[in-house]
């Protein structure tokens, strides 16, 4: 499935993913490029443990990761995880449609924008990620650099405001 920029997207719970679709996603090379937590090999086990641990978040959290849908077909996962006091974001999507990544971000975050539980989103990306001219376009802005689990990664910030809505107070 190559990106079509006019693609409905939408989002679904992991659960309605079936683990063989997952287990193929995230054993593409071209995934784990970026990813250097990444270091087990997937099949329907870690498949089953990983939609476990996403929806005992939905259930902890209130909000957790999703199962990304461009025209009903499956291309990536992510979303929100509590880190503590914040909200990270975090996107994995097939290579075939890496190109809509922008889109689903500002989809998920215009989701963030209408939730008062998220005033701002983390991102952590590893160092190997050269080209971030998609968070700056989104306003993130670099925090520092962090260790997670052993590993080093860039910390981004983007503030989530409600949208102005034009209309002033004393009208």
């Amino acid at each position: 499935m190559s990106p079509n920029a006019n693609a409905d997207i939408t989002f679904a719970r992991l659960t309605a993913i079936s683990p063989d679709e997952l287990v193929a996603h995230m054993s593409d090379p071209r995934v784990g490029e970026h990813m250097p937590l990444l270091t087990m090999t997937w099949d329907r086990e870690t498949a089953r443990t990983f939609v476990e641990a996403k929806e005992a978040c939905w259930s902890r959290d209130g909000l957790g990761h999703w199962a990304f849908l461009a025209d009903g077909r499956y291309v990536g996962w992510g979303g929100f995880q509590k880190e503590g006091e914040e909200w990270d974001f975090g996107l994995v999507l097939k290579p075939e449609v890496f190109g809509l990544g922008l889109r689903i971000a500002r989809k998920a975050l215009a989701f963030a924008r209408t939730d008062d539980r998220i005033p701002f989103v983390t991102f952590l990306l590893p160092p190997s990620r050269r080209h971030l001219g998609a968070l700056k376009r989104l306003g993130a802005v670099f925090l520092n650099q962090t260790e997670y689990d052993g590993e080093t990664f860039l910390k981004f910030r983007l503030d989530t405001p409600a949208p102005r809505t034009g209309l002033r107070l004393d009208q």
